[in-house]
């Protein structure tokens, strides 16, 4: 079946995936990690792109974004791959392209989903063995809901003032919230949206983000063709 096309819905969390191609590793120093993160952020702030949650891996990269616009979340990686691929091919004496394609995304329901993708994010070194605690990965947004660090990149979404009254309760309600390990059937929901671009939500949410986009946002069940309620 064909992908359908990218969904991106101005002031909504969109959870975004870039991979190295061929699997191969995209950040290889301290050097590159801090540089993809200053051209990040420049980006975002150009573009009009709120990133609250984020990692780097050393092959790819998460982030849980929103962006003000319908243009601004592919305006902002795309100007991050004119700096960053240039940078990475000349340091490493290399050439050719360094992305796996273009960038997934899924479009994310926050009031169900927000602080599990958040989880999701975050916690990929936990999961993958680099690290024993989220605190000890230093290319994450855990140390700056976590209270332990401020990060100037991380915009907090609503969902996070939520958690508390005081920046301390947040911190702590999130820290907590964040402990236990994620289900492998949240494991395999989030990542099943995310690799074939489906929103990630209720039902409700779904049924209403197709009516209000007037477009297909989940695979047609066989045999039954889309319709739009009026």
């Amino acid at each position: 079946m064909a992908r359908l096309p990218r969904l991106i819905v101005p002031d909504q969390p969109h959870h975004v995936i870039q991979t190295g191609a061929n699997n191969q590793n995209v950040f290889l120093d301290t050097e590159d990690y801090q540089t993809f993160l200053g051209w990040l952020r420049s980006a975002a702030k150009t573009y009009k792109v709120a990133v609250h949650c984020y990692v780097l891996m050393p092959n790819h990269l998460h982030l849980l974004v929103t962006p003000a616009d319908a243009t601004g979340l592919g305006q902002m990686m795309q100007w991050i791959g004119r700096y960053y691929v240039p940078y990475f091919n000349q340091k490493y004496a290399r050439s050719g392209t360094l992305w796996n394609g273009r960038y997934k995304t899924s479009l994310i329901d926050a009031d169900a989903y927000f602080m599990l993708c958040s989880r999701y994010i975050e916690f990929n070194p936990v999961r993958n063995g680099m690290v024993a605690r989220a605190e000890d990965y230093p290319w994450s947004s855990y140390c700056h809901h976590a209270g332990i660090r401020p990060d100037g990149l991380v915009t907090d979404h609503a969902k996070v003032w939520e958690l508390g009254n005081t920046p301390f309760q947040r911190e702590a309600a999130y820290s907590a919230l964040s402990q236990p390990p994620l289900s492998e059937e949240e494991i395999t929901l989030i990542g099943k949206s995310l690799l074939k671009g489906w929103p990630l939500g209720s039902q409700q949410f779904q049924t209403a983000l197709q009516n209000k986009v007037k477009r297909q946002v989940l695979p047609a069940k066989r045999g039954r063709p889309f319709k739009i309620k009026p």
